[in-house]
């Protein structure tokens, strides 16, 4: 077989007319505004077309959170090389999109901001560019603000570069300067274009064109997939080798090897923001497959009387995990339109399909679910899109995954940067202490700005951010990128929040907070609906306190001298997606519905978590007096 193919296949060549390039960047150095500037400026769009910014981030929660979730790709023609531009997450949490689109390209564009300079999550997205032998361009972008640093950019990006490991060919880049907002760029940053043809013209110049086989057998790897209303499943790759036609018959390989007969209904490649029906394409494009229903992601597509696999994707493991559950609170099935476990685990095994960085396991439980990810962003993204598809259901807290090594267990470590004020590093140095983190570098900036960089446990770092943003009067910045496994580094005693709980079901009056806002912070206001062993606020100390928030005035002929009902009552604590996940503690769930976020008790009933504690507590103290 292997003497047929090479029969078969031809010498290798480079073609000139095509530029695979993948933009990386930390989040919001204005990569995806960068894109749009391309797009604009090779016609995409008509003179008169009205067209929202950042146009690739074309899902709600892209736009919302203002960062990059999904890998997208587009193609646009500049002096007759079709250039297929892939726009990469910036955010670790989300690598598992950035180690398969990497398959697809040849170079990379490296945005950097012309104050930040690189940033943590640069080192992630560039360091799997430079082990794949990418060549990269560094595009200096806002070169116009006032506090812009143009050398230290430059020059820490050069010393980001070597720290990688990058060759003598790779630390040798070009350096663009831009205005991405402005869409013009240059060779000097007091000398820019009037548009961005500086920037095509480096890429046309510096990256090279695919290396490809174009009479060969057909090769390609999946590395990504859309779904069609009309055609289905549509598998995304570059074409490695061969032609690929409409109609064509392929051999279709799954990473254990087997081999799944099918054929090819339609071709199609990028261009502009459209997906173009082609009758063929040939190696080195990045296109676009549709008539295989059972493809996944890390399948070969080969010719079948030469099926040849392509090495699989591999990406890192999970190292955070989540116990998805069938909602089972007093109020489940008011709000979703999916509640059963039928419906949860259809739709986590969909979500497998394309999300090859996560895992799901199924438990002894029906109703429950252990789902695994790279992070608690990574899962916290998963359960927004379910809550705004209609899907109902309840989450744990989120936990490390351990693993067993030669010296015993193994637990994640990520490396933790922060940027705050010198005032403050006191007290969150003494915070990360308490969390088993050690301090790795530490540089002091401009105006009393220190930076710091961490090597902390995954578990330290699990409901750190609002202590963080508290001790910090919400100023520090913090991000953190999965470094390692390290032998287990001891327990961590964390300080417990205690809960306010409500004690029986109704409607929340404003009377009954009255009397009890010195308990707390409340996450509910005057006439929202509790049910009772709902969490409805946060208690001034560290035990739960069962209260009764809808309690209300008693009836009688006395008439008590007028005032306002909520007098001295603090606005609620509205907390977001990822506030409340922080907040959980083992003995809570999050309800997740899609109008709702209610932090609840596992076991609602309070008798019953009352003998429990006890329970815990005697074992406890006679495990401490043996």
């Amino acid at each position: 077989m292997e003497q047929a193919v090479a029969a078969k296949t031809k010498a290798s060549e480079v073609r000139a007319d095509i530029r695979n390039v993948a933009i990386i960047a930390h989040v919001d150095h204005g990569k995806t505004t960068l894109v749009d500037g391309m797009l604009r400026q090779t016609n995409v769009f008509r003179s008169n077309q009205q067209v929202m910014e950042r146009v690739l981030d074309s899902n709600d929660l892209e736009r919302e959170r203002g960062i990059t979730i999904l890998a997208k790709n587009t193609g646009i023609l500049y002096e007759g090389v079709t250039i297929n531009i892939v726009d990469t997450p910036g955010h670790a949490d989300f690598g598992g999109e950035v180690e398969r689109i990497m398959n697809m390209v040849d170079g990379v564009l490296l945005l950097v901001d012309a104050v930040e300079g690189p940033m943590p999550q640069t080192r992630f997205v560039l360091r799997q560019a430079l082990e794949k032998g990418l060549k990269a361009i560094v595009v200096i972008n806002k070169v116009d603000r006032p506090a812009a640093r143009l050398d230290y950019a430059v020059n820490a990006t050069f010393d980001l570069f070597v720290d990688l490991g990058a060759n003598e060919e790779q630390a040798d880049f070009p350096v663009i300067y831009a205005k991405a907002l402005e869409m013009r760029a240059g060779y000097a940053p007091d000398d820019l274009a009037d548009d961005l043809r500086p920037l095509f013209d480096t890429i046309l110049e510096h990256l090279p064109g695919p290396t490809v086989e174009r009479e060969g057998p057909v090769q390609m790897l999946v590395t990504t997939l859309e779904h069609s209303s009309y055609v289905g499943k549509i598998a995304i790759g570059r074409l490695r080798r061969g032609v690929l036609h409409a109609g064509q018959a392929v051999a279709q390989i799954l990473p254990d090897g087997e081999i799944v007969p099918g054929k090819v209904s339609q071709v199609f490649i990028f261009r502009d923001l459209k997906r173009v029906d082609v009758p063929h394409a040939e190696a080195g494009n990045i296109v676009a497959v549709a008539g295989i229903p059972d493809v996944g992601i890390g399948d070969t597509l080969a010719d079948p009387d030469f099926p040849e696999a392509l090495p699989p994707i591999s990406v890192e493991e999970p190292t955070v995990r989540m116990t998805f559950s069938v909602n089972d609170s007093p109020f489940a099935g008011r709000e979703g339109q999916f509640v059963t476990s039928r419906h949860l685990r259809a739709r986590l095994m969909q979500e497998l399909e394309r999300n090859v960085a996560m895992r799901v396991h199924e438990t002894g439980a029906a109703n429950d679910f252990v789902v695994s990810g790279r992070g608690e962003l990574h899962l916290a993204i998963l359960i927004e899109t379910m809550r705004r598809e209609g899907y109902e259901f309840a989450v744990s807290q989120a936990e490390v995954i351990f693993r067993e090594g030669p010296g015993g267990l193994l637990e994640p470590v990520e490396r933790l940067y922060l940027e705050l004020h010198e005032e403050y590093l006191g007290a969150v140095t003494e915070m990360l202490g308490q969390r088993r983190a050690r301090m790795e570098q530490i540089r002091y900036g401009d105006g009393g700005t220190v930076y710091c960089e961490y090597l902390a446990p995954t578990r330290g770092l699990l409901g750190f951010r609002q202590p963080f943003l508290n001790v910090t009067r919400g100023t520090g910045l913090m991000h953190t990128l999965f470094s390692d496994y390290e032998p287990y580094l001891g327990d961590i005693e964390v300080a417990r929040r205690g809960s306010l709980v409500a004690l029986e079901t109704g409607s929340v009056t404003s009377y009954a907070l009255m009397d009890l806002k010195q308990r707390g912070n409340f996450f509910v206001q005057p006439g929202d609906e509790v049910y009772s062993g709902q969490v409805v606020g946060q208690h001034i100390r560290d035990d739960d306190l069962v209260i009764n928030v809808c309690r209300t005035k008693q009836l009688t002929n006395f008439r008590d001298k007028p005032k306002r009902d909520l007098e001295g009552v603090e606005a609620p604590r509205i907390l977001s997606l990822d506030d409340a996940m922080e907040y959980l503690s083992g003995e809570d769930l999050l309800e997740v519905t899609p109008a709702s976020l209610r932090i609840r008790k596992k076991e609602l009933r309070h008798d019953v978590r009352l003998r429990e504690a006890k329970r815990a507590s005697l074992a406890k103290a006679q495990a401490a007096g043996a």
